[in-house]
């Protein structure tokens, strides 16, 4: 049951996680982002429900069951308790955690399964393609990359079997109509352009919702041979969780929670939960949900974080080194609105040296030693206002406002650095103060208090603020300023800190600087020298310059004829037929372009997806085997044929000029 059915509800989920193995840091961020976004909408008054858990069917837990010796729901219970458990650590306040294997959900897939059969949505055929375990997907000939899965670069291997399949060309104009009609349906509004343009457009095909290979499933209740596919169990989570029952009977929970406020997701899976689920949805006759947001990726370094490719963080690892709040903090800092985020050791001391050791940590502790050297650890005011504290103030309120304003279009890192905004502005404001030197004089005394004041004052405002991000700093801080985190509603007026409160009479450390050096030591000590390290070196040692034949000289009207923008390459696919050629769907501000590179060689599709490159927009269009190519990526080509593409050295938004 909901909490308080006298609130408003806010239903907010996390796609569940595949119970294969231990989540990496990057599927780790999901939920933080969600619980930051769940915390932040609890303050603001709402009756938040989120929902979170794990999808635990398939053949590849089959197979990786049967490798460990053991029945797939033993597998899956140590998984499930395994993200069970890194959630917990990351400190989020889910109200739910589903399992796919839990019962009331299983007999429901199946009622929805029959549902769907009997109303002729859903029919019986057969499939034939190549198929990746790994992937859960079947892929034809044309869409392999050097005879492999297009998405993970695995095998794939034959498959023929008899399937059912969901009629989803019936659905597509109305989903269409919808999107159309809901401009906020999906964000970022890229996301939406990539679904529009790449699939809806160009047509649906059926979606196979069935498999008879494996046995790891649930079982299709009128014919058992067959198992429901990973899409259809997975994504009806979302209203099994909260009651719903296909045959007419939901509970009070579901009726009061659906339609979904927020569907929060990973880009890669956008296309399931903007495409397949609403048709579900329009398929059973339920409301679809008011939006679904589509999150850019952590990366470690260049790349997409992968096992397979031995460049996985975990949040436990992260947590001994750094602790909760810090992990938190960075995850959630460091991820632009719908850009991917980099993560990495260095980065990550940088950040607990300056944001929050310094920045944060040293503010807290000066503030209160200063009252406590001063005044006894009495916080009161003065009354010896001078033109600096208005300035003060209006900052603080005004960054106030602007966490709000972020936070109300989903862009969490942006409300953080509001946040810190406060905190940086105190840290300004003493130095403009120079409370030591007021302390020297006892005819200053009412304005040391007054700054004093003003000081805990805003600092009590940001760590109030800082209670939706990192829940632990937020009351330790609190509890050193012997003061009640401030609710939202009260955030819009400076000065409601108590005069004569007395603040905590040693200040605790909240976050320790680290030496980088010793870091990077422990980390090696513990899983050998970073990649990136053994890469240096022989960037060092390749310092040589090649020459190439010089060109006539151009005028600068020439130059100015050229076109360069940045570009964010959404979708990449070889080129049939072809050894050389990519096709990639590139973003460029509001328009998608695509572009055919000669660069097969040196990037596979999946590694293409997701970087932001260097693109000459207005070149004429032309075919190269037989595709249209509307542009051309820049590429930087050393003395041995070896291709790098050009790619901006700070993150910039797709479509922005290079000059």
């Amino acid at each position: 049951m909901c909490k308080d059915s006298n609130k408003k509800p806010y239903y907010i989920t996390t796609a569940i996680a595949y119970a294969s193995g231990k989540p990496h840091i990057g599927n780790t961020y999901e939920a933080v982002l969600a619980d930051a976004i769940a915390r932040y909408k609890r303050a603001e008054g709402y009756d938040v429900f989120f929902q979170t858990g794990t999808d635990e069917h398939g053949q590849k837990i089959e197979e990786k069951a049967e490798a460990a010796g053991i029945t797939p729901k033993e597998f899956v219970d140590r998984a499930a308790g395994e993200i069970k458990t890194i959630w917990d650590l990351m400190n989020t306040s889910y109200d739910k955690f589903i399992r796919t294997t839990d019962k009331d959900h299983e007999e429901q897939v199946q009622k929805i399964f029959k549902k769907l059969y009997d109303q002729g949505d859903i029919y019986k055929g057969h499939y034939e393609g190549l198929y990746c375990t790994p992937c859960e997907s079947f892929f034809t000939e044309s869409q392999l990359v050097d005879g492999k899965c297009p998405d993970c670069g695995r095998e794939v291997k034959p498959a023929k079997e008899e399937a059912y399949f969901f009629r989803m060309s019936k659905y597509a104009d109305r989903l269409i109509n919808h999107i159309n009609e809901n401009p906020d349906f999906i964000q970022p509004v890229s996301r939406k352009n990539e679904m529009m343009n790449n699939f809806l457009l160009p047509g649906l095909q059926d979606l196979c919702v069935s498999r008879t290979t494996f046995e790891w499933g649930i079982p299709v209740s009128f014919d058992p041979k067959h198992v429901t596919y990973v899409w259809l169990d997975a994504l009806t989570n979302y209203i099994t969780g909260i009651g719903y029952d296909c045959d007419g009977n939901s509970s009070e929970q579901f009726n009061r929670l659906w339609p979904a406020d927020l569907h929060l997701i990973g880009k890669d899976i956008i296309r399931f939960h903007t495409i397949y689920w609403p048709i579900f949805l329009m398929a059973l006759d339920i409301p679809l949900p008011k939006q679904v947001f589509g999150h850019p990726w952590l990366l470690q370094g260049d790349g997409k974080m992968s096992k397979s490719k031995g460049n996985v963080l975990y949040a436990d690892t992260l947590v001994d080194f750094f602790g909760v709040d810090a992990v938190r903090y960075f995850v959630l800092h460091e991820m632009p609105f719908d850009n991917d985020g980099v993560i990495s050791w260095e980065l990550m001391v940088e950040r607990m040296n300056s944001d929050l050791a310094n920045i944060l940590g040293n503010l807290v502790n000066r503030t209160i030693s200063m009252s406590n050297k001063y005044f006894g650890g009495i916080v009161s005011d003065g009354k010896a206002a001078e033109a600096v504290d208005e300035d003060l103030k209006a900052v603080v309120l005004e960054e106030v406002k602007k966490v709000q304003e972020k936070m109300e279009k989903l862009r969490v890192a942006d409300a953080m650095t509001a946040i810190f905004n406060i905190f940086r502005r105190s840290n300004k404001y003493i130095d403009e103060t120079a409370p030591w030197t007021l302390a020297k004089d006892e005819a200053s005394k009412s304005r040391l208090e007054t700054v004093l004041y003003n000081l805990t004052e805003a600092i009590a405002i940001g760590a109030s603020l800082l209670d939706s991000f990192m829940p632990d700093t937020s009351k330790r801080i609190l509890n050193q300023l012997n003061t009640e985190k401030r609710d939202l509603s009260q955030m819009n007026e400076f000065g409601l800190y108590p005069s004569g409160n007395k603040v905590t009479d040693k200040p605790e450390i909240l976050f320790a600087r680290m030496d980088i050096k010793e870091v990077i030591e422990k980390v090696e000590a513990m899983f050998g020298p970073k990649e990136e390290d053994s890469k240096v070196e022989a960037k060092e040692d390749s310092s040589a310059v090649i020459d190439i034949e010089a060109k006539a000289e151009i005028e600068y009207d020439d130059f100015s004829k050229l076109q360069f923008q940045v570009g964010e390459i959404i979708a990449c696919e070889a080129v049939p037929k072809s050894k050389k050629l990519l096709c990639s769907k590139v973003r460029i501000g509001s328009q998608v372009k695509q572009i055919v590179s000669g660069i097969k060689a040196h990037y596979s599709p999946e590694e293409m997806v997701g970087k932001k490159v260097m693109v000459v927009v207005n070149l004429k269009p032309a075919k190269l085997a037989g595709v249209m190519s509307e542009g051309m990526l820049l590429c930087a080509e050393d003395a041995e044929g070896n291709l790098s593409l050009m790619i901006p050295e700070k993150t910039m938004p797709a479509g922005a000029e290079i000059c």
